[in-house]
Protein backbone atom coordinates (compact mmCIF):
# COMPACT_ATOMS: atom_id res chain seq x y z
CA UNK A 1 0.00 0.00 0.00
CA UNK A 2 1.30 3.66 -0.71
CA UNK A 3 1.18 5.39 1.67
CA UNK A 4 1.51 9.54 0.93
CA UNK A 5 2.63 11.89 3.76
CA UNK A 6 3.97 15.55 4.04
CA UNK A 7 7.53 14.90 2.94
CA UNK A 8 8.67 17.73 6.14
CA UNK A 9 6.90 15.19 8.47
CA UNK A 10 8.97 12.42 9.31
CA UNK A 11 6.87 8.91 9.57
CA UNK A 12 6.20 7.15 12.20
CA UNK A 13 7.88 3.89 12.17
CA UNK A 14 6.27 0.69 10.16
CA UNK A 15 6.27 -3.14 11.65
CA UNK A 16 4.44 -6.21 10.60
CA UNK A 17 1.85 -6.75 13.38
CA UNK A 18 3.30 -9.83 14.44
CA UNK A 19 6.57 -8.39 15.51
CA UNK A 20 4.59 -6.52 17.72
CA UNK A 21 2.47 -9.38 19.26
CA UNK A 22 -0.61 -8.34 17.17
CA UNK A 23 -1.87 -10.74 15.15
CA UNK A 24 -2.80 -9.91 11.45
CA UNK A 25 -5.85 -12.23 10.89
CA UNK A 26 -7.36 -10.69 13.99
CA UNK A 27 -6.93 -7.00 12.37
CA UNK A 28 -8.13 -8.73 9.42
CA UNK A 29 -10.69 -9.68 11.20
CA UNK A 30 -11.77 -6.26 12.31
CA UNK A 31 -11.66 -4.27 9.36
CA UNK A 32 -13.91 -6.86 7.50
CA UNK A 33 -16.35 -6.48 10.25
CA UNK A 34 -16.02 -3.32 10.06
CA UNK A 35 -16.80 -2.61 6.29
CA UNK A 36 -19.45 -5.23 6.69
CA UNK A 37 -21.52 -4.15 9.75
CA UNK A 38 -20.37 -0.22 10.44
CA UNK A 39 -21.31 2.52 7.76
CA UNK A 40 -18.89 3.59 7.91
CA UNK A 41 -15.00 4.00 8.58
CA UNK A 42 -13.28 6.36 6.68
CA UNK A 43 -9.45 5.84 8.27
CA UNK A 44 -7.60 3.79 11.06
CA UNK A 45 -4.17 3.39 12.39
CA UNK A 46 -3.05 1.25 14.65
CA UNK A 47 -0.08 1.10 16.83
CA UNK A 48 1.56 -1.20 19.05
CA UNK A 49 5.04 -0.41 21.23
CA UNK A 50 5.54 2.56 19.24
CA UNK A 51 5.14 1.28 16.04
CA UNK A 52 2.02 1.19 13.24
CA UNK A 53 1.05 -2.28 12.81
CA UNK A 54 -1.84 -1.63 10.58
CA UNK A 55 -2.81 1.26 8.75
CA UNK A 56 -5.81 2.23 6.15
CA UNK A 57 -7.97 4.75 4.19
CA UNK A 58 -11.34 4.00 2.58
CA UNK A 59 -11.16 5.78 -1.00
CA UNK A 60 -11.61 8.49 -1.66
CA UNK A 61 -10.31 9.68 2.19
CA UNK A 62 -6.73 9.53 2.00
CA UNK A 63 -3.38 9.32 4.22
CA UNK A 64 -2.33 13.45 3.60
CA UNK A 65 -5.80 14.77 3.87
CA UNK A 66 -6.71 16.23 7.33
CA UNK A 67 -10.21 15.12 8.78
CA UNK A 68 -12.70 17.17 11.35
CA UNK A 69 -12.59 16.09 14.52
CA UNK A 70 -15.35 17.34 16.04
CA UNK A 71 -14.93 16.97 19.47
CA UNK A 72 -11.80 15.04 19.35
CA UNK A 73 -10.20 18.55 19.34
CA UNK A 74 -11.10 18.80 23.01
CA UNK A 75 -8.36 16.49 24.06
CA UNK A 76 -5.84 19.09 22.23
CA UNK A 77 -7.79 22.06 24.26
CA UNK A 78 -7.14 20.31 27.52
CA UNK A 79 -3.78 19.49 26.65
CA UNK A 80 -3.31 23.23 26.38
CA UNK A 81 -4.53 24.25 29.46
CA UNK A 82 -1.76 21.61 30.83
CA UNK A 83 0.89 22.98 29.14
CA UNK A 84 -0.72 26.65 30.42
CA UNK A 85 -1.28 25.84 33.52
CA UNK A 86 2.77 23.91 34.04
CA UNK A 87 3.68 27.58 33.12
CA UNK A 88 2.05 29.18 35.93
CA UNK A 89 -0.27 31.05 33.70
CA UNK A 90 -3.43 30.20 35.33
CA UNK A 91 -4.18 27.10 37.87
CA UNK A 92 -7.22 24.34 37.89
CA UNK A 93 -8.64 26.53 41.13
CA UNK A 94 -9.05 30.29 39.48
CA UNK A 95 -12.60 31.40 39.05
CA UNK A 96 -13.83 31.34 35.57
CA UNK A 97 -15.46 34.75 36.79
CA UNK A 98 -12.09 36.41 37.55
CA UNK A 99 -11.15 36.10 33.75
CA UNK A 100 -13.79 37.57 32.43
CA UNK A 101 -15.06 40.91 35.08
CA UNK A 102 -16.11 42.46 32.18
CA UNK A 103 -18.49 40.24 30.46
CA UNK A 104 -20.11 39.32 34.17
CA UNK A 105 -24.03 39.40 34.60
CA UNK A 106 -25.04 41.93 36.52
CA UNK A 107 -26.39 39.66 39.06
CA UNK A 108 -23.75 36.59 39.71
CA UNK A 109 -25.21 33.66 41.12
CA UNK A 110 -23.50 31.79 44.07
CA UNK A 111 -22.70 28.82 41.98
CA UNK A 112 -21.37 30.90 38.80
CA UNK A 113 -19.09 32.36 41.66
CA UNK A 114 -18.27 28.63 42.54
CA UNK A 115 -17.23 28.04 39.09
CA UNK A 116 -13.40 26.68 38.87
CA UNK A 117 -11.51 26.26 35.45
CA UNK A 118 -11.32 22.13 36.62
CA UNK A 119 -14.92 22.61 36.34
CA UNK A 120 -14.78 23.62 32.69
CA UNK A 121 -12.47 21.02 31.88
CA UNK A 122 -14.10 17.87 33.52
CA UNK A 123 -17.84 18.76 32.26
CA UNK A 124 -19.19 19.71 35.78
CA UNK A 125 -20.18 23.39 35.74
CA UNK A 126 -23.30 22.69 36.87
CA UNK A 127 -25.45 23.65 33.95
CA UNK A 128 -28.82 21.96 33.32
CA UNK A 129 -28.26 22.42 29.52
CA UNK A 130 -25.09 22.26 27.20
CA UNK A 131 -24.45 26.12 26.36
CA UNK A 132 -23.17 25.35 22.94
CA UNK A 133 -26.48 26.82 21.12
CA UNK A 134 -26.82 29.87 23.23
CA UNK A 135 -23.73 30.72 22.26
CA UNK A 136 -23.87 30.38 18.71
CA UNK A 137 -26.80 32.34 18.64
CA UNK A 138 -25.70 35.26 20.81
CA UNK A 139 -26.28 38.20 18.43
CA UNK A 140 -23.20 40.41 19.09
CA UNK A 141 -21.22 37.41 18.75
CA UNK A 142 -19.92 37.47 22.40
CA UNK A 143 -19.86 33.90 23.27
CA UNK A 144 -18.25 34.44 26.36
CA UNK A 145 -21.07 37.07 28.17
CA UNK A 146 -23.50 34.43 26.34
CA UNK A 147 -21.73 31.71 28.61
CA UNK A 148 -21.94 33.77 31.86
CA UNK A 149 -25.54 34.64 31.27
CA UNK A 150 -26.82 31.33 31.03
CA UNK A 151 -28.08 29.82 34.68
CA UNK A 152 -26.03 27.37 36.62
CA UNK A 153 -28.77 25.10 38.20
CA UNK A 154 -26.08 22.50 40.12
CA UNK A 155 -23.41 23.44 42.41
CA UNK A 156 -19.97 23.04 40.45
CA UNK A 157 -18.59 19.74 40.63
CA UNK A 158 -21.53 18.09 41.12
CA UNK A 159 -23.34 17.37 38.29
CA UNK A 160 -21.76 15.91 34.80
CA UNK A 161 -22.96 18.06 32.13
CA UNK A 162 -21.30 17.07 28.62
CA UNK A 163 -20.93 20.92 27.50
CA UNK A 164 -18.89 22.34 24.40
CA UNK A 165 -19.96 26.00 25.61
CA UNK A 166 -17.41 25.16 28.98
CA UNK A 167 -14.23 23.75 26.47
CA UNK A 168 -15.06 27.10 24.41
CA UNK A 169 -14.69 28.90 27.82
CA UNK A 170 -11.23 27.01 28.27
CA UNK A 171 -10.14 28.18 25.15
CA UNK A 172 -11.18 32.02 25.98
CA UNK A 173 -9.37 31.58 28.63
CA UNK A 174 -6.30 30.67 26.98
CA UNK A 175 -6.54 33.20 24.83
CA UNK A 176 -6.40 35.57 27.41
CA UNK A 177 -3.56 34.31 29.67
CA UNK A 178 -1.32 33.51 26.42
CA UNK A 179 -2.05 36.66 24.68
CA UNK A 180 -1.99 34.25 21.22
CA UNK A 181 -4.96 31.68 19.55
CA UNK A 182 -5.07 28.21 20.39
CA UNK A 183 -3.41 26.97 17.22
CA UNK A 184 -0.19 29.42 17.56
CA UNK A 185 0.28 28.30 21.37
CA UNK A 186 0.30 24.80 21.10
CA UNK A 187 2.56 25.23 17.65
CA UNK A 188 6.00 25.09 19.20
CA UNK A 189 4.37 23.22 22.10
CA UNK A 190 2.77 20.48 20.52
CA UNK A 191 2.54 20.17 17.09
CA UNK A 192 5.89 21.02 15.86
CA UNK A 193 7.77 18.41 17.91
CA UNK A 194 4.95 16.09 16.85
CA UNK A 195 5.71 16.68 12.98
CA UNK A 196 2.14 18.00 12.74
CA UNK A 197 2.16 20.31 10.15
CA UNK A 198 -0.56 23.08 9.15
CA UNK A 199 -3.46 22.05 11.63
CA UNK A 200 -6.40 24.48 11.09
CA UNK A 201 -9.23 25.09 13.64
CA UNK A 202 -12.31 26.64 13.58
CA UNK A 203 -12.48 30.09 15.55
CA UNK A 204 -15.99 32.03 16.67
CA UNK A 205 -16.43 35.66 15.76
CA UNK A 206 -14.82 37.27 17.84
CA UNK A 207 -11.42 35.33 16.49
CA UNK A 208 -11.65 32.81 19.61
CA UNK A 209 -10.70 29.31 18.10
CA UNK A 210 -13.47 27.36 19.30
CA UNK A 211 -12.17 24.67 21.27
CA UNK A 212 -14.40 22.42 21.92
CA UNK A 213 -15.00 21.38 18.30
CA UNK A 214 -13.50 22.54 14.52
CA UNK A 215 -9.31 21.17 14.68
CA UNK A 216 -8.34 19.07 11.20
CA UNK A 217 -5.83 16.83 11.53
CA UNK A 218 -4.19 13.52 9.29
CA UNK A 219 -4.77 10.47 11.11
CA UNK A 220 -0.92 9.85 11.77
CA UNK A 221 -1.41 13.45 13.67
CA UNK A 222 -4.13 11.92 16.09
CA UNK A 223 -1.66 8.92 16.72
CA UNK A 224 1.10 10.81 17.39
CA UNK A 225 -1.06 12.37 20.07
CA UNK A 226 -2.38 9.55 21.28
CA UNK A 227 1.29 7.62 21.74
CA UNK A 228 2.56 10.50 23.04
CA UNK A 229 -0.46 10.64 26.31
CA UNK A 230 1.02 6.65 26.22
CA UNK A 231 3.94 8.12 26.84
CA UNK A 232 3.20 9.66 29.68
CA UNK A 233 3.85 13.47 27.63
CA UNK A 234 7.59 12.11 26.50
CA UNK A 235 8.41 12.30 22.80
CA UNK A 236 11.59 11.49 21.30
CA UNK A 237 13.17 11.34 24.47
CA UNK A 238 11.94 14.98 25.38
CA UNK A 239 9.53 15.73 28.02
CA UNK A 240 6.30 17.86 26.18
CA UNK A 241 3.80 17.27 28.97
CA UNK A 242 4.44 17.14 32.75
CA UNK A 243 3.20 13.13 33.33
CA UNK A 244 1.28 14.54 36.44
CA UNK A 245 -1.00 16.22 34.19
CA UNK A 246 -1.12 13.27 31.70
CA UNK A 247 -2.12 11.72 34.70
CA UNK A 248 -4.84 13.60 35.53
CA UNK A 249 -6.53 14.60 32.37
CA UNK A 250 -7.06 10.93 31.54
CA UNK A 251 -8.37 9.48 35.15
CA UNK A 252 -12.03 9.74 36.40
CA UNK A 253 -12.29 13.03 37.35
CA UNK A 254 -16.40 13.25 37.67
CA UNK A 255 -18.92 9.70 37.16
CA UNK A 256 -20.89 10.04 34.28
CA UNK A 257 -23.27 7.02 34.15
CA UNK A 258 -23.50 3.95 35.92
CA UNK A 259 -24.11 1.62 32.57
CA UNK A 260 -21.01 -1.00 32.74
CA UNK A 261 -21.36 -2.00 28.58
CA UNK A 262 -21.09 1.46 27.76
CA UNK A 263 -17.94 3.16 27.04
CA UNK A 264 -19.66 6.88 27.74
CA UNK A 265 -20.16 5.52 31.53
CA UNK A 266 -16.71 4.73 32.97
CA UNK A 267 -15.84 8.30 34.18
CA UNK A 268 -14.68 11.64 32.73
CA UNK A 269 -11.55 13.27 32.98
CA UNK A 270 -10.11 16.49 31.86
CA UNK A 271 -11.80 16.68 28.05
CA UNK A 272 -10.65 12.61 28.12
CA UNK A 273 -13.66 9.79 28.26
CA UNK A 274 -12.56 6.89 30.08
CA UNK A 275 -13.61 3.28 28.39
CA UNK A 276 -13.74 -0.51 29.65
CA UNK A 277 -10.64 -2.52 29.62
CA UNK A 278 -8.60 0.62 31.44
CA UNK A 279 -8.29 2.49 28.42
CA UNK A 280 -9.23 6.38 27.66
CA UNK A 281 -10.26 8.44 24.54
CA UNK A 282 -10.67 11.54 22.95
CA UNK A 283 -12.95 11.46 20.55
CA UNK A 284 -15.66 13.04 18.34
CA UNK A 285 -19.33 13.18 17.01
CA UNK A 286 -19.53 10.22 14.13
CA UNK A 287 -16.43 7.90 14.92
CA UNK A 288 -13.40 10.04 15.33
CA UNK A 289 -11.02 8.62 17.63
CA UNK A 290 -7.89 8.41 19.94
CA UNK A 291 -8.05 5.60 21.83
CA UNK A 292 -5.09 4.96 24.33
CA UNK A 293 -5.07 2.02 25.79
CA UNK A 294 -2.30 2.05 28.50
CA UNK A 295 -2.61 -2.09 29.73
CA UNK A 296 -1.56 -3.23 25.78
CA UNK A 297 1.20 -0.23 25.05
CA UNK A 298 -1.59 0.80 22.05
CA UNK A 299 -3.03 3.50 19.97
CA UNK A 300 -5.81 3.44 17.64
CA UNK A 301 -6.62 6.26 15.87
CA UNK A 302 -9.82 6.42 13.76
CA UNK A 303 -11.96 8.85 11.73
CA UNK A 304 -15.41 7.73 10.26
CA UNK A 305 -19.05 8.65 9.72
CA UNK A 306 -20.64 6.73 12.40
CA UNK A 307 -24.00 7.33 13.49
CA UNK A 308 -23.39 4.58 16.30
CA UNK A 309 -20.40 5.43 18.10
CA UNK A 310 -20.42 2.50 20.51
CA UNK A 311 -20.41 0.37 17.84
CA UNK A 312 -16.83 0.11 16.92
CA UNK A 313 -15.83 0.46 20.02
CA UNK A 314 -17.45 -3.15 21.09
CA UNK A 315 -15.37 -4.11 17.94
CA UNK A 316 -12.09 -3.10 18.73
CA UNK A 317 -12.72 -4.43 22.23
CA UNK A 318 -13.89 -7.92 20.12
CA UNK A 319 -11.49 -8.33 17.75
CA UNK A 320 -8.35 -6.38 18.46
CA UNK A 321 -7.82 -6.99 22.45
CA UNK A 322 -7.50 -9.83 22.61
CA UNK A 323 -5.20 -10.01 19.44
CA UNK A 324 -2.46 -8.48 21.70
CA UNK A 325 -0.07 -10.56 23.14
CA UNK A 326 2.15 -9.69 25.75
CA UNK A 327 5.33 -10.77 23.76
CA UNK A 328 6.17 -11.17 19.68
CA UNK A 329 4.22 -13.69 17.52
CA UNK A 330 5.53 -16.16 14.82
CA UNK A 331 5.77 -14.44 11.54
CA UNK A 332 2.39 -14.98 9.50
CA UNK A 333 3.53 -14.02 6.05
CA UNK A 334 0.15 -15.08 3.82
CA UNK A 335 -2.31 -13.70 6.71
CA UNK A 336 -0.01 -10.42 6.54
CA UNK A 337 0.19 -9.87 3.05
CA UNK A 338 -4.02 -10.90 2.71
CA UNK A 339 -4.43 -7.89 5.27
CA UNK A 340 -1.97 -5.41 3.79
CA UNK A 341 -3.98 -5.98 0.44
CA UNK A 342 -7.16 -5.69 2.13
CA UNK A 343 -5.98 -2.17 4.47
CA UNK A 344 -4.49 -1.11 0.71
CA UNK A 345 -7.81 -1.41 -1.38
CA UNK A 346 -10.59 -0.45 0.80
CA UNK A 347 -13.47 1.89 -0.47
CA UNK A 348 -16.35 3.76 0.72
CA UNK A 349 -19.91 2.36 -0.51
CA UNK A 350 -20.30 3.77 -3.66
CA UNK A 351 -23.39 4.00 -5.70
CA UNK A 352 -25.17 1.03 -6.40
CA UNK A 353 -26.80 0.34 -9.52
CA UNK A 354 -26.69 0.78 -13.54
CA UNK A 355 -23.72 2.76 -15.11
CA UNK A 356 -27.05 3.78 -17.52
CA UNK A 357 -30.23 3.61 -18.53
CA UNK A 358 -32.36 4.81 -21.38
CA UNK A 359 -33.66 7.77 -19.41
CA UNK A 360 -30.16 9.44 -19.43
CA UNK A 361 -30.20 10.30 -23.19
CA UNK A 362 -33.84 11.95 -22.87
CA UNK A 363 -32.68 14.25 -19.83
CA UNK A 364 -29.11 15.03 -20.65
CA UNK A 365 -28.71 18.53 -21.07
CA UNK A 366 -31.65 19.68 -19.09
CA UNK A 367 -31.19 22.45 -16.78
CA UNK A 368 -34.24 21.54 -14.40
CA UNK A 369 -34.70 24.79 -12.50
CA UNK A 370 -36.02 24.99 -8.52
CA UNK A 371 -38.83 27.50 -7.61
CA UNK A 372 -37.63 30.75 -6.27
CA UNK A 373 -41.10 30.71 -3.76
CA UNK A 374 -40.51 26.87 -3.08
CA UNK A 375 -40.16 27.32 1.04
CA UNK A 376 -37.74 23.51 0.31
CA UNK A 377 -35.29 25.36 -1.94
CA UNK A 378 -32.95 26.44 0.17
CA UNK A 379 -29.60 27.83 -2.27
CA UNK A 380 -30.31 25.36 -4.69
CA UNK A 381 -31.34 26.99 -8.07
CA UNK A 382 -31.42 24.74 -10.89
CA UNK A 383 -29.36 21.37 -11.72
CA UNK A 384 -28.58 20.00 -14.98
CA UNK A 385 -26.78 16.88 -16.12
CA UNK A 386 -24.73 15.29 -18.84
CA UNK A 387 -24.88 11.44 -18.87
CA UNK A 388 -21.99 9.01 -19.92
CA UNK A 389 -21.04 5.43 -19.90
CA UNK A 390 -18.01 5.73 -17.67
CA UNK A 391 -18.68 8.77 -15.82
CA UNK A 392 -21.40 11.91 -15.58
CA UNK A 393 -21.34 15.74 -14.86
CA UNK A 394 -24.12 17.21 -12.87
CA UNK A 395 -24.17 21.32 -12.52
CA UNK A 396 -25.72 22.43 -9.63
CA UNK A 397 -26.69 26.35 -9.18
CA UNK A 398 -26.80 27.58 -5.65
CA UNK A 399 -27.07 30.84 -4.44
CA UNK A 400 -23.12 31.02 -4.01
CA UNK A 401 -22.28 30.03 -7.55
CA UNK A 402 -22.50 26.83 -10.04
CA UNK A 403 -21.08 23.59 -8.49
CA UNK A 404 -19.77 21.23 -11.39
CA UNK A 405 -18.83 18.08 -10.12
CA UNK A 406 -17.94 14.79 -12.18
CA UNK A 407 -19.77 11.85 -11.38
CA UNK A 408 -17.79 8.49 -11.50
CA UNK A 409 -19.80 5.30 -12.50
CA UNK A 410 -19.50 1.29 -12.14
CA UNK A 411 -18.40 1.76 -8.47
CA UNK A 412 -15.57 4.24 -9.01
CA UNK A 413 -14.95 7.65 -7.38
CA UNK A 414 -14.31 11.18 -9.01
CA UNK A 415 -12.66 13.75 -6.78
CA UNK A 416 -12.95 17.21 -7.06
CA UNK A 417 -14.27 20.14 -5.00
CA UNK A 418 -17.38 22.03 -4.57
CA UNK A 419 -19.23 24.81 -2.21
CA UNK A 420 -22.66 23.90 -1.91
CA UNK A 421 -23.81 24.91 1.17
CA UNK A 422 -19.89 26.04 2.38
CA UNK A 423 -18.66 29.42 1.47
CA UNK A 424 -15.66 28.17 0.22
CA UNK A 425 -15.04 24.87 -2.35
CA UNK A 426 -14.39 21.71 -0.64
CA UNK A 427 -13.12 18.27 -1.50
CA UNK A 428 -15.56 16.19 -2.47
CA UNK A 429 -15.95 12.98 -4.48
CA UNK A 430 -18.69 11.53 -6.27
CA UNK A 431 -20.21 8.14 -7.16
CA UNK A 432 -23.58 7.99 -9.27
CA UNK A 433 -25.72 4.67 -10.62
CA UNK A 434 -29.12 4.65 -12.18
CA UNK A 435 -31.21 2.89 -9.41
CA UNK A 436 -34.26 2.36 -11.69
CA UNK A 437 -35.29 3.56 -15.30
CA UNK A 438 -36.64 6.79 -14.14
CA UNK A 439 -33.78 7.61 -10.72
CA UNK A 440 -30.56 8.22 -10.54
CA UNK A 441 -28.32 8.56 -7.08
CA UNK A 442 -25.20 10.52 -6.61
CA UNK A 443 -23.31 10.26 -3.37
CA UNK A 444 -21.28 13.18 -2.52
CA UNK A 445 -18.56 12.40 0.06
CA UNK A 446 -16.82 15.05 1.75
CA UNK A 447 -13.60 14.42 1.79
CA UNK A 448 -12.54 15.85 5.11
CA UNK A 449 -14.90 15.53 7.16
CA UNK A 450 -17.41 12.69 8.40
CA UNK A 451 -20.36 13.80 5.73
CA UNK A 452 -21.86 11.98 2.70
CA UNK A 453 -24.39 13.77 1.13
CA UNK A 454 -27.04 11.41 -0.90
CA UNK A 455 -28.61 13.12 -4.13
CA UNK A 456 -31.54 11.00 -5.99
CA UNK A 457 -33.02 12.45 -8.44
CA UNK A 458 -36.77 10.85 -10.25
CA UNK A 459 -36.96 12.51 -13.65
CA UNK A 460 -40.80 12.50 -14.31
CA UNK A 461 -41.07 14.10 -18.21
CA UNK A 462 -39.74 17.36 -17.95
CA UNK A 463 -40.17 17.36 -13.98
CA UNK A 464 -37.51 16.17 -11.62
CA UNK A 465 -37.98 15.38 -7.97
CA UNK A 466 -34.90 15.76 -5.83
CA UNK A 467 -34.35 14.37 -2.31
CA UNK A 468 -31.64 14.59 -0.78
CA UNK A 469 -29.84 13.22 2.57
CA UNK A 470 -27.01 12.99 4.44
CA UNK A 471 -25.14 10.08 6.26
CA UNK A 472 -25.01 11.75 9.89
CA UNK A 473 -25.75 14.91 11.93
CA UNK A 474 -26.63 16.61 14.89
CA UNK A 475 -30.45 17.44 13.13
CA UNK A 476 -32.51 15.73 10.44
CA UNK A 477 -30.65 13.32 8.06
CA UNK A 478 -33.09 14.53 5.26
CA UNK A 479 -33.88 17.57 3.40
CA UNK A 480 -37.04 18.55 2.41
CA UNK A 481 -37.91 17.33 -1.50
CA UNK A 482 -37.03 19.98 -4.52
CA UNK A 483 -39.34 19.97 -7.65
CA UNK A 484 -37.89 21.03 -10.56
CA UNK A 485 -38.85 21.63 -14.19
CA UNK A 486 -37.78 22.64 -17.64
Amino acid sequence: MTVLSDPRQPRLPRSVPEAQGVASFAVLTFVEEADRTLDSLHSLMLLRHGHVVAEGWWSPYRPERPHMLFSLSKSFTSTAAGLAIAEKRLSLDDPVLGFFPDEAPAEVSENLAAMRVRHLLSMSTGHAEDTTGALRQDPNGDWVRAFLAQPVQHVPGTHFLYNSGATYMVAAILHKVTGTTLLDYLQPRLFAPLGIIAPTWESCPRGIQVGGWGLSLTTEDIARFGQLYLQKGVWNDARLLPEAWVEEATVRQVANGDNPESDWSQGYGYQFWRCRHGAYRGDGAFGQYCLVLPEQDAVLAITAGLGDMQAVLNLVWQSLLPAMAPSSLPEAPQAHGTLHHTLGALTLRPAEGQPSAAMAAEVSGRTYRFEPNDPNRSDWMAIWFAFGDSESLVRIETEQGENRIAIGHAGAWIEGTARLDRPDPQPIAASGAWTNADTYLVKLAHCESAFVTTITCRFLGKRVLVARRVNVAFGPTERPQLVGSV
